[in-house]
């Protein structure tokens, strides 16, 4: 389940990531509480969370291609010590009581840009960090750190903002970036890992698409997750409507509401880990979907805040099972000179499908309720694991080993 600890380099890496992502959720749930508290709009939610995600969509696929031709440990603690500085910008302005919606969505939009560059690089920087005969084992393990975060983060932000106010967890999180950049600059990486030269632009661009298109396995890993991520993962935009108006639940208990749902994502974190090798991603992303799916319909009709605890545990499982066995399908057939482009380009399906998801589900919230949405999400998961079954299907057993 840890193999790739072994690797001192990933272990430095693994610590700093896990203490940025407390710091990340920190502040995920202190915003959502903040605009939602500032607003009153459910509609809003889902606009910042647009507002991060439209830079990381325009601009990832040429993130990535530029994450092929320099240096991802430069790359990576440039866009640390960016977010780092909206992180603490963000907490003056709660502290000092200018924050205004504009505002919010200004650096939103600023830390979407960080974002387009740092997601590919952090991705295809992974074989340098674990090595590629442990890259499966470390795709799933950096899953396991972000939801070890969404454990620790919510329940540590509704606490704080509770007794403290929303502006420490914003310098919380800007603080946390620092242990990620004291991480990479204690790597010793291999002398093999320079960045790589050649033609730049429009034709690199249009080589990681090509490579896309021209893989089944890449095609279909790429349309189920968009499906998913615009019908399903939308309820996560919403769990501040959830816990408020139909729960009847404040701070504290909206967090540990995420953090439930972040338990069982590490739970099913943790199961990737273990079992990837052992059945295949193509295999778990089936379980997954199909229990996500149920998740969601069950969500729709729960009352009791224990209940709906208890379910969001379950679809957290099911979801990171889904994720994580996805990304592990998608880095195992990619090859090393278009890794950066193709994980520029997954990141930029992953970053559109969520905030369009949001849109919708806050549009439709407002006119016929969230039990409507997570209904409707539940009906579209089905569909897409009925699809990943059929893939499963087709896939043949074989050693899980990087491509070359």
């Amino acid at each position: 389940m840890f193999q790739a600890l072994q690797s001192r380099n990933y272990r430095l890496y693994f610590v700093g990531l896990l203490i940025s992502w407390i710091g990340s959720w920190m502040q995920r749930t202190a915003l959502g509480w903040l605009v939602y508290e500032l607003t009153g709009s459910q509609v809003l939610l889902g606009v910042v969370a647009a507002a991060v995600s439209a830079p990381i969509v325009l601009l990832s696929p040429w993130a990535g291609a530029f994450a092929d031709r320099w240096s991802k440990r430069r790359l990576l603690t440039i866009t640390q010590l960016w977010l780092m500085t909206l992180g603490l910008t963000l907490g003056a302005l709660v502290w000092l009581e200018l924050v205004r919606p504009g505002l919010l969505l200004l650096i939103a939009a600023l830390e979407g840009v960080a974002m387009a560059f740092d997601m590919p690089a952090r991705q295809a920087f992974l074989p340098e960090a674990a090595g590629r005969e442990n890259l499966a084992n470390a795709v799933a393990l950096n899953s396991s750190i972000v939801n070890a975060a969404r454990i620790v983060g919510p329940s540590l932000a509704g606490i704080v903002m509770a007794r403290f106010g929303m502006a420490l967890c914003f310098f919380l999180n800007g603080l946390s970036f620092l242990a990620v950049v004291a991480a990479l600059m204690r790597m010793e990486l291999s002398s093999k890992a320079k960045p790589r030269k050649g033609e730049a632009g429009w034709q690199r661009l249009r080589g990681g698409f090509a490579y896309v298109r021209q893989s089944r396995k890449l095609r279909e890993a790429f349309g189920i997750f968009a499906v998913v991520g615009v019908f399903g993962w939308s309820y996560g935009v919403l769990m501040p409507v959830y816990a408020k108006d139909a729960l009847a639940v404040a701070e504290e208990g909206y967090g540990l509401l995420l953090s439930a749902n972040g338990m069982g994502a590490l739970v099913g974190a943790l199961t990737v880990a273990r079992l990837v090798s052992l059945w295949g991603p193509e295999r778990l992303r089936a379980i997954g979907i199909s229990v996500f799916a149920v998740g969601l319909a069950l969500l729709a009709g729960a009352k009791s805040y224990g209940l709906a605890a208890a379910i969001l545990f379950g679809t957290g499982w099911g979801q990171m099972l889904f994720l994580s066995s996805t990304s592990a399908q998608v880095q195992l057939n990619v090859s090393e000179e278009v890794r950066g482009r193709v994980m520029g380009i997954w990141t930029a399906v992953f970053a559109s499908a969520m905030p369009v998801g949001g849109l919708l589900a806050g549009f439709f919230c407002s006119r016929f309720g969230i039990q409507a949405v997570f209904l409707g999400g539940a009906a579209a998961c089905a569909a897409a694991a009925w699809a990943a079954v059929q893939a499963a299907r087709r896939a043949r057993p074989r050693a899980l080993t990087p491509a070359s």
